[in-house]
């Protein structure tokens, strides 16, 4: 044991390739974050387009991304990572060019499926190459302060946007996310990563080379898990200013990535002792917390206003802190499902889990409060988060214990 721990505070992590991906992923989510916020704008201002049309627009993309993940993980999987990687960047950063000359929404729609694509792919590549630069006795801390990198990004990307609307144009922001690519790839041509681990398995094609069967049952967890965070993204704003809290709502996407961060630092460490799925259990019930204090806000806010802020910051750093501590957990938890020529189908599975979840979210999220009010949205968020836990204590959690690979 103690030659364990001692190995595992000397093994290097913040390597010079470590550094150079998560540069390169910082400048390529930063690119991407630009148009978040500003891209309904543009169709809306360009385009003249209604909030049916722009929901289209911005659909394709989740899609687009969705429909290649499986095979972004058989390709990293069957070739060299890093050319994979580097091919995928330069059309991520290239696609950018299409947004300044697109004259038609058809165009558009065109680039963004396209832009989904190179996206589903570079995502993919990306989260598998820092598992291969990184050693595997610090792996749990190299994600989660990869994922650091994601947060920051989120948080500054919609942030500057805002502001190049405001004080310039939509062009300045597609040169600044070109920009922001270029340099980004930059640092991911210099990165060097080991060659791929040779695949030892039977190479026929089947369900198992595209998706990773053996993390079906944790992918389920994560898909129960990201439904309630795609409706606290897409709704929660608009659920405060419903309830007389119109000062500030913004305010709780920056507390959230507070503690997504803050949560992030150290839970990667305990994965590293071999507490994945005790960190996952514990970041579910912090979330859970959070989204029991969301479902409560109604009831806040209608003793007192100020009791209302209260508990909706509150439950911002919950969930925020919650599923910072189970990302890099789950992240840890479907590698060690796969053999190490499965890294990116293993990623891959990770992120369409997560992707699904999020997009049904939003799309149920809208539904369930047109009909029965956005209270509702989240009483249904703390069913959905219950059940999670309970199927990943009785069912998840033994399943990858049984079968786990390291």
């Amino acid at each position: 044991m103690s030659q364990t721990k001692t190995k595992s505070t000397t093994d290097p992590l913040w390597t010079r390739d470590y550094i150079f991906l998560c540069v390169a992923n910082f400048m390529m989510c930063l690119a991407f974050y630009l148009l978040v916020p500003t891209l309904p704008f543009y169709l809306r201002d360009a385009f003249g387009a209604d909030k049916a049309v722009i929901g289209l627009v911005l659909s394709c993309y989740t899609i687009a991304v969705l429909a290649v993940r499986p095979f972004s993980g058989y390709i990293a999987d069957t070739f060299q990572r890093k050319p994979v990687y580097l091919i995928a960047y330069y059309l991520f950063v290239a696609i950018f060019c299409g947004y300044l000359l697109a004259g038609t929404l058809t165009m558009l729609i065109i680039i963004r499926i396209a832009h989904g694509l190179a996206f589903g792919m570079i995502t993919t590549t990306s989260n598998t190459l820092v598992v291969d630069v990184l050693p595997s006795s610090r792996r749990g801390e190299g994600l989660g302060y990869y994922g650091v990198v994601n947060n920051l990004s989120m948080s500054i990307g919609p942030m500057i946007g805002l502001f190049l609307v405001e004080v310039g144009s939509f062009d300045l922001i597609f040169i600044s996310s070109i920009v922001a690519g270029v340099i980004g790839m930059v640092f991911a041509t210099m990165a060097k990563v080991p060659p791929k681990v040779p695949n030892t398995i039977n190479n026929v094609l089947s369900v198992d080379r595209f998706f990773l069967v053996k993390g079906i049952k944790a992918c389920c967890t994560l898909l129960l898990l990201a439904i309630p965070y795609g409706m606290t993204t897409s709704f929660i704003a608009m659920y405060a200013k419903e309830l007389g809290m119109t000062t500030n709502t913004g305010l709780f996407f920056t507390v959230m990535a507070a503690g997504l961060i803050v949560s992030r630092i150290g839970s990667g460490k305990r994965v590293d002792r071999g507490l994945v799925t005790e960190v996952i259990r514990q970041g579910i019930v912090i979330a859970l917390a959070g989204i029991v204090a969301e479902a409560l806000l109604g009831v806040a806010a209608g003793v007192d206003i100020r009791l209302g802020y209260a508990v909706y910051y509150l439950a911002a750093f919950l969930v925020g802190f919650g599923y910072g501590t189970m990302f890099p957990a789950y992240n840890t938890l479907f590698i060690n499902l796969a053999p190490n020529g499965r890294r990116a189908t293993a990623s891959a599975t990770y992120l369409t889990g997560w992707d699904v979840g999020i997009g049904l979210g939003m799309l149920f999220g809208g539904k369930v409060a047109e009909m029965w009010g956005l209270q509702m949205v989240y009483i249904l968020d703390v069913v959905l988060a219950a059940v999670a836990f309970v199927w990943f204590v009785a069912v998840a959690a033994p399943h990858f214990n049984r079968n786990k690979l390291r």
